[in-house]
């Protein structure tokens, strides 16, 4: 019979085990999955130029919702392949971009904002927003 032996729990380490998991997804440049175009100067109305739809994230790292939004277009979009054939998704930086026209020009109130665009049109927005329901029902209208 084999025995198991425990020591007891070192507190350090617990905590520095807890802290490097909770930061873990910051160690690879961006707290975000891949999928997204992350925003520089121009991209959306590029994007809107090429005639593309386009899906706009206005997020912040630090930022809960924006996380559990994150969750839901990543499955969302994994579920449905149609989402990434036919919507450029971008994501677009709070801490940098807040006073930006980007984020001006179309009276985005927080971080936590999904757009969808297309042409010179907003087709929709939730602001806030984390239900899988009306987070897809906003993805569905880049599918039209």
């Amino acid at each position: 019979m084999t025995e198991i032996t425990t020591k007891p729990l070192n507190r350090r380490h617990f905590l520095t085990a807890g802290l490097a998991l909770g930061l873990a997804p910051l160690a690879t440049g961006s707290a975000f999955a891949s999928g997204f175009v992350d925003y520089a100067p121009g991209a959306v109305e590029g994007a809107l130029s090429r005639g593309e739809t386009v899906f706009v994230d206005y997020s912040a790292v630090w930022c809960g919702t924006c996380r559990r939004q994150e969750r839901v277009v990543n499955n969302l979009r994994a579920t449905n392949p149609a989402y990434d054939q036919a919507m450029t998704f971008i994501r677009v930086d709070w801490d940098t971009y807040r006073t930006h026209p980007v984020t001006t020009s179309r009276s985005i109130p927080r971080r936590s904002t999904l757009l969808v665009l297309r042409g010179n049109q907003e087709l929709g927005r939730i602001v806030a927003g984390t239900s899988a329901t009306q987070i897809r029902l906003l993805m569905d209208l880049g599918l039209a």
